[in-house]
């Protein structure tokens, strides 16, 4: 869990992070803060295409961004939208791959909460390694 100071921390980069979406289709910013075991905040906003298939979430911006320098663990994650739209299904198995016990605060632009909880509840029954066919020597 955090302090309170650090969610407030992480909403504040999140907004700001926010503020730096590419969403000229849907204009349905999104930003996000994402906390690492080591108290290092990598940040991310969505970037949307022309092709819409090839954009990305602010949430796996954030994740992608803190795995190419070499973070592995994390702590917490701060997501801030106009109306506190949830992570969508690709984000929650992406974040999965790394941090299954990961804890979600959903916001909207004011502040208001309205959603916080472990990522276990937000994707139950997911699938991980553990799934994968156990390697028979090849």
């Amino acid at each position: 869990m955090l302090t309170e100071d650090e969610r407030r921390l992480l909403f504040v980069q999140a907004l700001q992070a926010r503020e730096r979406a590419y969403a000229p289709y849907s204009g349905y910013r999104v930003g996000a803060a994402l906390l690492t075991e080591t108290g290092q905040v990598f940040t991310g906003a969505n970037v949307e295409n022309a092709v819409y298939p090839l954009g990305l979430c602010a949430e796996r911006v954030a994740l992608f961004k803190a795995v190419s320098e070499g973070q592995r663990r994390f702590r917490a994650l701060v997501v801030v939208t106009e109306n506190g739209g949830m992570p969508c299904g690709a984000c929650r198995q992406a974040l999965w791959e790394f941090a299954p016990d990961l804890w979600i605060w959903v916001l909207d632009v004011s502040g208001q909460v309205h959603w916080q909880g472990a990522l276990r509840d937000l994707l139950p029954h997911a699938f991980g390694v553990q799934d994968l066919p156990a390697d028979e020597g090849g």
